[in-house]
């Protein structure tokens, strides 16, 4: 693992000097536990009949899992058929332990077919629901992402794959990261404290547990950049042996801030896990993004936020607006109407752009759906940079 470069420096009209936080949960938060779940039941429901129709929601607590939600597809996804996906997810992320385990949880799943009158509107090629998505990209990372969110993101990661391997040993799946950075003229220049919580084997001290982390944001934070002893927060509770489910229950949709940009842009309340791309929620907040990224990638600002509005079953946006916070390059007025000829961001429009009616979701579900690696199979197709000769084509 290699660290990430430092960002280089780039002006602001808005504060230049500043401490911002974000913070980001692992694949063991009860949280996230559900967002698994219910995406993996999307891409259960997609691989057979990519025009299902699904919005499924998770609650977790001490050994019970409930499944609910409004469903029309493939017969075949049954609800022990939904039992069995939620079981071998909690499997992958690692939970057998007292009190909650994928052999001995409990399941009660009440899905049912999908309201006549919602899907009325998304057969019209309609918005599946009213309200507004926000995307946003900015120079701080080599991903265009909040370099803030972005670290937190990739020290979780990282802690997990190695816990996974076995090249971990003693952490468990449930725990949190939080980075703050000070930035100068607009840029983040270093982390001022970081906060690491983790769920761990009762035979380890809060010692060893700072030790075995360590490493991981070391590695993550660009060089020069760790913060100082007295900075350097693990398990500030002095102990983090209960965890998962057993220790705080866990619902569908519960992280969007995580999910999305760690606070640096705004969010239009939606959450995305447990929704097929026809719910505007998910698939207009990955255009949104999709379309913020090309824009900064383009050079027409260092930093962008897209707004999409949407009516139920009306098949194109309501608004489109653009932010380029003073740095953009050319006139939003122009960005705006370059983009409406670039892509058709009608719903129909957006899927098929991105290809999204695939099982690429349960892989999103944790550690952020923004600011990772396109996919060869489509997976975070969002993340693509190939707009960006379009948008040049249009603005010249």
């Amino acid at each position: 693992m290699t660290a990430n470069p430092a960002p280089t420096t780039i002006p602001h009209a808005e504060l230049d000097n500043f401490t911002f936080t974000s913070e980001s949960v692992s694949e063991g938060h009860p949280d996230k536990i559900c967002d698994q779940i219910s995406d993996a039941i999307v891409d259960a429901f997609l691989a057979e009949e990519p025009q299902s129709r699904v919005a499924i929601e998770t609650a977790v607590t001490t050994d019970y899992v409930g499944i609910f939600g409004e469903t029309r597809g493939p017969d075949s996804i049954t609800r022990d058929r939904m039992e069995e996906l939620g079981r071998e997810t909690i499997k992958k992320i690692g939970y057998d332990q007292k009190g909650f385990s994928w052999k001995t949880a409990r399941f009660d799943v009440r899905a049912h077919s999908q309201s006549v009158d919602i899907a009325q509107g998304v057969d019209a090629e309609g918005a599946g629901d009213q309200g507004i998505m926000f995307g946003y990209a900015c120079r701080e990372t080599e991903s265009l992402m909040p370099a803030a969110i972005q670290y937190s993101h990739d020290i979780l990661r990282s802690i997990a794959e190695a816990r996974h391997s076995g090249a971990l040993k003693g952490i468990e799946p449930d725990s949190k990261s939080q980075v703050s950075l000070e930035y100068k003229n607009g840029m983040p220049v270093r982390a001022t404290s970081v906060v690491l919580s983790t769920q761990h084997a009762e035979s380890l001290s809060q010692e060893d547990v700072r030790e075995a982390v360590r490493p991981f944001i070391e590695k993550t934070l660009p060089e020069g950049w760790m913060p100082s002893e007295d900075e350097f927060y693990v398990n500030p509770t002095g102990r983090f042996v209960i965890g998962g489910p057993v220790g705080d229950a866990g619902l569908t949709g519960r992280k969007i801030i995580v999910d999305t940009y760690g606070g640096s842009a705004p969010h239009g309340g939606g959450a995305f896990s447990g929704k097929d791309p026809t719910k505007v929620d998910r698939s207009a907040a990955y255009v949104a993004r999709y379309i913020a990224k090309n824009v900064v990638a383009a050079g027409y600002a260092d930093r962008c936020t897209i707004q999409l509005s949407y009516a139920i079953g009306v098949a194109k946006p309501i608004s489109v607006y653009v932010n380029g916070h003073d740095t953009a390059t050319v006139p939003e007025p122009v960005i705006v109407e370059a983009i409406k000829k670039a892509i058709d961001l009608s719903p129909r429009g957006i899927r098929e752009h991105l290809e999204l009616n695939k099982p690429i979701y349960a892989r999103t579900a944790a550690y952020g759906h923004f600011g990772r690696a396109p996919e060869a199979d489509g997976g975070f197709s969002w993340e693509k940079t190939d707009l960006v000769d379009a948008l040049q084509k249009e603005i010249g």
